[in-house]
């Protein structure tokens, strides 16, 4: 009998909301990164009934110390040092913001080449502000600095930056506006989810990424989702930065995860469903059947 070889995979902390019922936060994240072979260590930082786009939920918030105190248990395990990488979706309290940084400084103290991918969950287009109103200017001040890839919407990098997103022009700049504030050590990846703007064609929605190496843009088509779907912000996060984890690439692992999140939304406009088809769509997140290719910018 032939022996199958075995790997350790990559352990990530994910600090997020969690919902029973659907897919957000951590509930959206989590998944997909364990299909892409990723050990998730998760930390929730709510625990609710279902997303709030219900308009009532059941569940309550959790004290931010909370954070701290499980990392205390995972350090107490010996296991901090074998954590690769710190993703953060929606932090619900100033405290939280605190404790997500403190978090990953425990994190980097003893691995110091963990990267963090922030997603400032701060509002939408349509809906704006929808956090706390101090927490954008705290996610700006303490998390962005310390963020080696941020993947805000286009409401957010206008937020995070004061400029106005509404041609590709316009998102280029402001995207390197953000980059400048990135962690100076880090890769200072911006990718820019959700893009709609007047210049491009007709019927698509778009995603831009942009490094120091160059920029590029990922389009698919615009699915008739109404109401638009929660969760695939967090899902995009956590996709593009497994597959940067995996590949290296940019541009592959936007185009990859672009693709992976178009089946994961074009089965649940099939099913008709509210929440977005992550299980039912799951084999689409580790091989999108089609790929929609990153395209580079001039």
């Amino acid at each position: 009998m032939t022996e199958l070889a075995a790997s350790v995979p990559l352990h990530l902390l994910s600090i997020q909301s969690w919902v029973a019922y659907g897919h957000v936060g951590n509930a959206a994240a989590m998944f997909p990164l364990q299909r892409l072979g990723f050990e998730v260590w998760a930390v929730n930082t709510v625990q609710f009934s279902n997303h709030t786009g219900y308009g009532a939920w059941t569940g309550m918030v959790f004290p931010a110390e909370l954070v701290g105190e499980l990392l205390d248990g995972i350090e107490a395990r010996g296991a901090l040092p074998d954590c690769h990488g710190v993703l953060s979706g929606y932090m619900g309290s100033e405290g939280t913001v605190d404790a997500v940084v403190k978090a990953l400084g425990r994190v980097r103290a003893v691995n110091p080449q963990a990267l963090y991918c922030c997603d400032p969950v701060m509002g939408d287009v349509g809906r704006g502000v929808f956090v706390r109103p101090e927490l954008p200017e705290l996610i700006a001040a303490h998390a962005i600095p310390a963020a080696d890839i941020v993947t805000p919407n286009q409401f957010e990098l206008e937020l995070l930056t004061g400029l106005k997103v509404d041609t590709l022009e316009h998102a280029l700049k402001a995207a390197h506006t953000l980059r400048e504030k990135l962690n100076p050590s880090g890769p200072r990846i911006v990718v820019v989810t959700s893009l709609v703007r007047s210049d491009a064609p007709q019927g698509v929605i778009e995603t831009l990424a942009v490094t120091g190496n160059g920029a590029w843009l990922c389009r698919t088509p615009l699915l008739p989702l109404a109401p638009p779907r929660n969760g695939t912000g967090d899902a995009i996060a956590a996709l593009f930065y497994g597959q940067y984890l995996k590949t290296g690439s940019v541009p592959q692992a936007l185009s990859l995860a672009m693709s992976s999140l178009y089946a994961v939304l074009k089965v649940t406009h099939q099913l008709g469903t509210r929440e977005i088809q992550l299980v039912a769509a799951q084999d689409e997140l580790l091989r999108p059947s089609e790929v929609f290719e990153a395209e580079q910018l001039g």
